[in-house]
C-alpha cells in the first residue's frame, strides 16, 4: 500500500490539494487502486476481444 500513499501524496502536493488526514490518505490509495485495477481489467478485455477476432477465420 506504500506505493500508492506515495502516488496519492505525490498527486495532492502537485496541485497543492490541502493535506487530508491519515484515513482519507489511505482512503484516496485504495481509490487509486481500484481504479489502475480498472483500467488492467479492460485493457486486458480490449485485448482479449482484439485476439479473438484476428484469430476468426
Amino acid at each position: 500500500m506504500k506505493p500508492l500513499l506515495f502516488l496519492a501524496n505525490a498527486f495532492i502536493n502537485t496541485f497543492g490539494i490541502t493535506q487530508p488526514s491519515e484515513a482519507a490518505a489511505k482512503r484516496a490509495s485504495q481509490f487509486i487502486a481500484v481504479l489502475i485495477g480498472l483500467v488492467i481489467f479492460v485493457f486486458l478485455g480490449v485485448a482479449a476481444f482484439g485476439i479473438y477476432l484476428m484469430s476468426r477465420p
